[in-house]
């Protein structure tokens, strides 16, 4: 898609000059709104409302796009979102994708009705963002890979958080360890697993395909699974599970057949969701910087929205080993 920048490279105006001979402004020369409506002309240019004039569209409101409002992992993002944006007086809407491209967050993008939008949301495809970004709309992606010259990306290192949950429990004397998996499709989850492969590799344990089944994710996922890992007999020693809500659902299967975690089983989870400190026993997991990840996101977006310099267009925070009760040592 054209953008202002080809007109005004056409035209060989600066783009300052070519938004306000775009715009009727008085302060440039006949033939240079000339040159330049001529340059719009030839690259069949179509003016952007928010481009155009940013005060005039001006929303005061910054749009969080998710891929689901439900569950505590998003809660703490919107948290660290909310904050920033209630700090700067801005109002803040949260919209979730479940519906795809057809839908109101996808609007937000093209439509350009907010200030500035952040995306945690994998139903809106490449093409959208990519043509919003390069229209000059403030996008800040969260946990996604994007290859453009424009996007700023927000990631967390989940391989290396699957790499420090193996080598915790291979520290601990284990060396059969199950891993319930989340949607196979998902770049997390592959990453997460990766991880968790690499260190297995690293000390020659395998991993049998009985012991490596899906959770999709949910709590429900998780007890299903858990439960098909205890009909099929021979448990591993320990299990990793690839977010904390299958780890609970797991939790409630064992429990439900007498098998006593950790004396039994060493279970261990992803995310450090708020409730993981409380169950019985207390869950050990990889804390992911979800609200972290929030504020940055928004900060980010203000940045842009002040024509401030963003420092780089690729963030990578780091995860951390939570150690509570839920595993012990051989």
């Amino acid at each position: 898609m054209t953008t202002i920048k080809d007109v005004a490279k056409l035209a060989s105006v600066a783009i300052s000059t070519a938004s306000s001979a775009l715009n009727g402004k008085d302060n440039v020369k006949p033939e240079t709104r000339y040159r330049v409506l001529e340059a719009a002309k030839q690259l069949n240019y179509k003016k952007n409302g928010y481009a155009a004039d940013l005060k005039k569209s001006k929303s005061n409101t910054i749009a969080l796009i998710l891929d689901d409002l439900t569950g505590p992992f998003f809660s703490e993002i919107i948290k660290g979102v909310q904050d920033v944006t209630f700090e700067k007086e801005y109002d803040l809407i949260t919209c979730s994708s479940i519906r795809g491209e057809n839908s109101m967050p996808t609007r937000f993008l093209e439509e350009k009705r907010t200030d500035g939008v952040i995306v945690l949301a994998h139903k809106i495809n490449d093409e959208t963002i990519i043509r919003s970004e390069r229209e000059g709309f403030p996008i800040v992606l969260l946990d996604r890979e994007l290859e453009s010259e424009h996007s700023i990306r927000i990631l967390v290192d989940n391989e290396d958080g699957g790499y420090r949950a193996a080598e915790y429990l291979i520290e601990l004397g284990h060396r059969s360890i199950g891993f319930i998996s989340g949607n196979s499709s998902s770049h997390d989850n592959q990453l997460r697993y990766r991880g968790f492969k690499k260190a297995l590799d690293k000390h020659s344990i395998s991993l049998p395909g009985k012991w490596n089944l899906s959770g999709s994710f949910t709590e429900e996922g998780g007890y299903h699974a858990t439960q098909m890992l205890i009909m099929q007999g021979n448990l591993p020693t320990a299990v990793f599970y690839a977010n904390d809500e299958m780890a609970l659902g797991g939790m409630k299967a064992f429990q439900e057949k007498g098998i006593k975690v950790p004396d039994d089983i060493s279970i261990i989870g992803f995310d450090n969701i708020m409730l993981s400190g409380y169950t019985n026993p207390p869950l050990t997991t990889i804390h992911q910087p979800k609200y972290e990840m929030g504020s940055l996101a928004a900060h980010l977006v203000f940045q842009i929205l002040n024509g401030e310099s963003i420092e780089k267009q690729h963030y990578s925070l780091q995860t951390k080993l939570m150690i509570r009760e839920s595993c012990r040592s051989l």
